[in-house]
């Protein structure tokens, strides 16, 4: 896993007209920091200390919001404020309720108040860590303000319940711009369109269709253009995931994909992300899960919150620090003197850290 897996550049994952924020005196950055529910602390001290280690120059705005917390929380509302400052966060996973009392996802609103439209995850195999498939390497982009996901519903009538899903041309187009200007900058040769629109014929047929007009303009980059209904999709991902380069679709199937393309290549913990808009971005693991079941045990993987954390060097545009801190992460792992349980292994989060930075 060399930078490439990571991101290339700042421009790789920087939407056209947005500007890299401003450093503070002596060449500094402030970035938020959430760390999240479940194994977030462990994860995010992981990262604390190796950019300490590694002289990154950011400065931590941190805030313990928790998905647990009811939704008036003065804290989330903080870290909110926090992030239309800085521009730019580092965040764990948040817990989101399932009981129909609890609070809208706090994961949901960050995205949508700040409109950070598209979310990244990126799939690769690392050298190191055997998975039953070889060879793959892929990017989802996923379309985060708008359909099924965004939990417009309500009750109609006693027992009856609706859920509405919107999707427009002009977030269709957004996100199809995002995927095919990603493919450009990375030397990606085709992105394919998730849909269901056999079924959902208005709505993603939308979709498709507006994803088919904006293909067009980048004919001649060479970069090929197909699509491919959901169901079809998530069949091919578990029995030929090489054939994927780059995945775009609507909200909610990119939620599904993202969680299918981390098994693919070893799980919740290796997988990096991002949400990002044209004037904030927000660097978390691409896998969703808060991870309650280690929590405490200093057992979690750090290398998905330590990866997002290299995606977010590069947007900053420190891209020395991101090479550096890429090349430890990929030579711990391949070396595989030091493995967390989910590699198979028995060390611990602190001893994986303290290989990362003993490899810097």
């Amino acid at each position: 896993m060399g930078p490439r897996a990571m991101s290339t550049s700042a421009s790789t994952i920087v939407p056209q007209g947005q500007d890299i924020p401003n450093s503070k005196l002596g060449g500094r950055y402030t970035v938020t920091l959430i760390p999240g529910d479940g194994i977030g602390q462990e994860t995010a001290s992981a990262v604390k200390t190796i950019f300490k280690a590694a002289n990154v120059p950011v400065d931590w705005e941190q805030f313990d919001v928790s998905g647990y917390t009811s939704a008036d929380d003065t804290t989330f509302k903080q870290s909110v404020e926090s992030l239309r400052r800085n521009k730019v966060g580092l965040k764990g996973i948040l817990y989101t309720p399932v009981s129909s009392l609890g609070h809208s996802s706090f994961n949901v609103t960050i995205r949508k108040d700040l409109d950070m439209y598209a979310s990244l995850v990126l799939c690769k195999n690392i050298p190191g860590y055997p998975t039953r498939h070889e060879g793959v390497d892929f990017a989802i982009i996923r379309e985060n303000t708008e359909g099924e996901y965004s939990g417009l519903e309500h009750q109609s009538y006693p027992g009856v319940v609706e859920s509405l899903k919107v999707i427009t041309r002009t977030k269709s187009e957004r996100i199809a711009r995002f995927a095919f200007d990603f493919a450009l900058r990375n030397g990606r040769k085709k992105v394919t369109c998730i849909h269901k629109a056999n079924i959902m014929k208005l709505a993603d047929g939308l979709f498709l269709k507006t994803c088919r007009e904006v293909s067009k303009e980048y004919a001649s980059s060479g970069i090929k253009f197909e699509d491919m209904i959901v169901d079809n999709a998530s069949m091919q991902l578990v029995s030929k995931p090489q054939q994927f380069d780059v995945m775009v679709m609507p909200n909610l199937y990119g939620n599904i994909v993202s969680n299918v393309g981390a098994g693919l290549v070893g799980g919740p913990g290796i997988v990096p992300g991002c949400n990002i808009g044209r004037e904030y971005a927000m660097f978390e693991p691409g896998c969703r899960h808060v991870g309650k079941d280690i929590q405490g045990r200093n057992t979690a993987n750090p290398s998905a919150m330590v990866l997002s954390s290299v995606m977010m060097l590069r947007h900053l545009g420190l891209d020395d620090y991101a090479n550096k801190i890429a090349n430890a992460v990929s030579k711990t792992i391949l070396s595989g003197a030091v493995k967390t349980p989910d590699m198979g292994g028995s060390n611990t989060t602190t001893d994986f850290t303290f290989a990362i930075i003993s490899n810097l």
